[in-house]
């Protein structure tokens, strides 16, 4: 009894969606006209759609891009202010700062920072950069978003996890070799890979959903630049009113970031083995 409005919860608000999202997948659903069974019809479409496949290389593009190089600047910034320095508890509070910002409000906030007449980066640099009507740079500039607001995650559990390294394994490395690199290879990152993994695994699952970014800066454009399967789907569902098209595209991205999980599980408990 104690278990129950749990249950009911996790029921109400988790299986019968995903039970229900999958019903409507394997159905022609539009409003205003009966539902159709077509049974894989919406699936076998989204490998013929065009638009789709943009959507889809949009995303992977976003996801390698932005997950890769905030993986870098995160354990980049964790391996340097986890060195004593003057002011650090204050730099530590500013690097995770982004991450307390709602991203519809980022995204309205680099709206203006990229505007090209007169925004803030053209306006100080002097420049003409077409961050948002221009299909390479709208990209760019929503990736730069992502990065500025998830690196500050990947620092945080980084830094956590570099405090976690008993010190006696630098003490006896520094005896070995005094070179960085080496002991960053051979000591640092093997104790600390797990946990990178994690938050790989972590960032790559956030990053594939995205939608909130790419709405507000660029709403998916221009044309189709910019336009993420989140957003396609939400498209399709929201504006063409195709709900079974549009659940079998969720599930798909579903599908791809399960695969993703298990792969990177597999790899974490392979680590520990």
């Amino acid at each position: 009894m104690f278990l129950l409005p749990a249950a009911l919860w996790v029921l109400g608000f988790t299986v019968f969606p995903l039970i229900y999202g999958l019903r409507l997948s394997l159905f022609n659903v539009k409003i205003g006209s009966p539902d159709e069974f077509v049974g894989l019809g919406n699936f076998l479409h989204f490998f013929k759609d065009p638009y789709a496949h943009n959507s889809a290389i949009i995303t992977i593009i976003f996801v390698v891009a932005g997950v890769t190089i905030e993986m870098i600047l995160g354990m980049m910034f964790a391996l340097l202010f986890n060195r004593p320095m003057p002011g650090r508890g204050v730099l530590r509070t500013l690097m995770t700062m982004p991450l307390f910002a709602t991203p519809i409000a980022v995204g309205f906030l680099f709206f203006t920072i990229f505007y090209e007449e007169g925004g803030l980066i053209n306006g100080i640099l002097h420049i003409k950069i077409p961050w948002l009507s221009n299909p390479y740079w709208a990209l760019v500039s929503i990736v730069i978003v992502d990065i500025w607001q998830w690196t500050p995650f990947c620092f945080l559990v980084f830094l956590a996890a570099l405090q976690g390294i008993p010190d006696d394994y630098y003490d006896a490395a520094s005896i070995e070799t005094k070179n960085q690199w080496l002991v960053f290879r051979y000591i640092t990152f093997p104790v600390i890979q797990p946990t990178v993994i994690l938050v790989l695994l972590l960032r790559i699952t956030e990053a594939f959903k995205v939608f909130d970014i790419p709405y507000t800066l660029t709403t998916g454009g221009p044309g189709t630049a910019t336009q993420v399967l989140t957003m396609f789907a939400y498209r399709v569902g929201f504006r063409f009113f195709n709900f079974g098209y549009s659940s079998a595209i969720s599930f798909i991205l579903f599908i791809i970031v399960m695969v993703i999980i298990m792969t990177l599980f597999k790899r974490i408990r392979q680590t520990y083995q």
